[in-house]
């Protein structure tokens, strides 16, 4: 537990202050946070038969993450992300010359790297920029939801917890924490609305139904992975914490679906 808490005192340190900083060390941030997940992605899935085109992911997942930052940042024409169809085609091109025993699943493996952890990533870099600019209280708030709600599930599920929420793939899980997490995250979102006005309490609201939603099935969805690859976690960058992956799993499913919020919010 010291561990733990030390190694997550300095993490969560680290991510405020680039959230704080400003747009440049807050992508430049989530950028290397992507990567790093990508590979252990790719760490994770790869096996004898199978191994993912590691480079040619990562490049992919750079040729989407970074025009969608300098669009936002710098205006930059956000056609540039077309360059991510070339690079997929020479990945595809690329797995003809390695030999694989099953080319296909590393390919699969690939694609789905990037679709599963730089494509939610890019939608939480570009929430921060929801209004036409860079405004930390949507990427601060979210992190806070989303730790309100993690925090709230694991208090009521220890003290709560009967009823299992999905017991094939994350038996610790309970309705009880599920619930607890709602709440604990709804009151952090009244906090927010008296705090960062530019959304009305039912929005923030709103906003932290989807976190809490999303981000149960996005810790279910990398549970589930991890049981089809028999391991307990993600990775071991984070001593106490194990991956990445086991960090921001919540992230995976729940930041699209806020950024998709926000955005018809603002174009409305």
């Amino acid at each position: 537990m010291k561990t733990r808490a030390i190694t997550g005192f300095f993490f969560v340190l680290v991510m405020l202050s680039a959230v704080l900083l400003g747009e440049i060390t807050f992508s430049i941030f989530f950028l290397v946070l992507s990567l790093l997940s990508l590979n252990e992605f790719y760490q994770l899935v790869k096996t004898e038969e199978t191994r993912p085109v590691r480079a040619g992911g990562i490049l992919l997942g750079l040729s989407i993450f970074v025009p969608v930052t300098l669009h936002f940042i710098y205006g930059y024409n956000i056609h540039w992300i077309l360059i991510s169809v070339p690079v997929s085609v020479l990945i595809c091109i690329s797995e003809l010359f390695r030999k694989e025993k099953k080319p296909f699943h590393s390919i699969a493996y690939t694609f789905f790297g990037v679709l599963m952890v730089i494509v939610p990533f890019s939608f939480y870099t570009a929430a921060a920029f929801s209004n036409g600019e860079y405004s930390f209280h949507y990427s601060l708030g979210f992190l806070l939801l989303l730790w309100a709600s993690d925090t709230g599930a694991y208090l009521f599920g220890i003290k709560l917890g009967k009823n299992k929420l999905f017991e094939r793939h994350s038996p610790k899980k309970t309705w009880e924490g599920f619930f607890g997490g709602m709440i604990t995250s709804l009151a952090v979102a009244f906090i927010l609305s008296t705090q960062f006005t530019e959304l009305s309490s039912l929005n923030w609201a709103v906003i932290s139904f989807l976190i809490v939603v999303g981000g149960t099935f996005g810790d279910l969805f990398e549970s589930m992975l991890k049981r089809s690859m028999n391991v307990k976690d993600s990775g071991s960058l984070l001593p106490g914490h194990g991956g990445l992956l086991d960090r921001f799993d919540g992230l995976l499913l729940s930041a699209p679906l806020v950024y998709v919020y926000l955005y018809l919010i603002f174009s409305v």
